[in-house]
């Protein structure tokens, strides 16, 4: 008997998922046990009355035997929910998110229990407990708890709204109110959030559910803008061919964007002739955009050193107009088109040539 349901079980199984793991088959294995003495008690509690005992012997008799298959329906469900759960685990593991994976051991707690508070209802029941004062008793005790732990079961809500709404995923880089940081853990009361300080933030699930989250996880692309500062006595030609050899490096840098990005001379500041610069990183690591900021920090800083741009700092310029003997200091500038146009060339080149990944 055990032999045939083993096979019959392993046949649905092979059907329904086409998988013939070994880890499921000893799992139907203890399956098709309880399985086998499910039909043995059935039979025998057909056939027993038949053998005209006396009332009192068929009545423990039977009541024996009530028992003992709702113990082995107990044992039947709780070893279905161990392998329904490990399927949905092995569909999980191949899923896109990790989020799936996190909600494995919540069903298979969740399930467990439920089998578990069914099946002593039932064996209460077979031991002459009124099924209607039971249920009222549950449902009061039920609302008592409920009473007393409201934050537990908005938590528990919270819970299943993020599982339904999916608004991260594990290991996703999120914003959540004050709390920055990496998804690590998604429990039944609480998320787990890492910081990059290395800290664990725990977020109850019921304020994770209602405030505003911004994941950073799901961007395309990282984007990056900063103003660099010029002197104001930076003539136009050389503003404009410092514009024209940073747009040239962001083409050439092989982790930006190259068809979206801005490089303008945007406007005047105290003390520096504005020069915005926006542009995308390809790659969402933190690690790899700092490193991708640096070469563009350093080709643009040699571009500027060649054309004989300068950046500016905060400054107070004093004309005195009134001693023609003292002259302002004037910076000599080389604006020549052939010239510039070379030093663009020539630092382009070598920005290529220290990033060119060789086979």
């Amino acid at each position: 008997m055990k032999r045939l349901a083993f096979f019959i079980l392993r046949r649905m199984q092979q059907r329904i998922t086409k998988n013939t793991n070994l880890e499921i088959n000893e799992v139907l294995k203890k399956l098709a046990h309880p399985i086998s003495l499910l039909v043995t008690v059935a039979f025998l509690a057909k056939v027993f009355p038949s053998l005209q005992f006396g009332l009192d012997v068929n009545h423990w008799v039977l009541l024996g035997l009530n028992i003992a298959e709702t113990i082995f329906w107990i044992y039947v469900f709780l070893k279905l929910v161990q392998v329904v759960m490990y399927i949905y685990g092995i569909f999980a593991e191949k899923s896109h998110g990790r989020l799936d994976d996190q909600l494995v051991p919540i069903l298979d707690s969740f399930f467990t229990g439920l089998v578990i508070v069914i099946g002593v209802f039932q064996l209460l029941i077979l031991f002459g407990v009124d099924a209607t004062t039971m249920l009222a008793g549950a449902t009061i005790g039920g609302l008592a708890v409920a009473l007393a732990s409201q934050d537990t079961v908005k938590n528990l809500i919270g819970t299943i709204m993020i599982f339904l709404d999916k608004p991260f995923h594990i290991e996703d880089w999120i914003e959540a109110g004050e709390v920055v940081g990496t998804v690590e853990k998604v429990g039944f009361r609480s998320t787990s959030v890492r910081a990059a300080d290395t800290s664990v933030y725990q977020i109850p699930n019921s304020k994770l559910s209602e405030i505003i989250i911004n994941n950073k996880g799901l961007r395309l692309f990282r984007r990056y803008n900063t103003n660099l500062g010029l002197r104001y006595d930076t003539p136009p030609e050389l503003i404009e061919a410092f514009v024209k050899g940073v747009r040239a490096l962001i083409i050439a840098h092989p982790e930006t964007r190259s068809d979206s990005f801005n490089v303008e001379f945007t406007g005047f500041g105290d003390s520096a002739l504005l020069i915005m610069v926006n542009v995308y990183f390809k790659s969402l690591a933190w690690g790899i955009e700092q490193s991708s900021k640096h070469r563009l920090h350093m080709a643009i800083v040699k571009l500027a050193k060649e054309l004989g741009v300068d950046f500016a700092f905060p400054s107070t310029t004093v004309t005195i107009e009134q001693f023609p003997e003292k002259k302002g200091l004037s910076l000599k500038y080389d604006i020549d088109a052939k010239r510039t146009d070379a030093v663009i060339a020539t630092i382009l080149a070598d920005f290529k040539k220290e990033n060119t990944i060789e086979p």
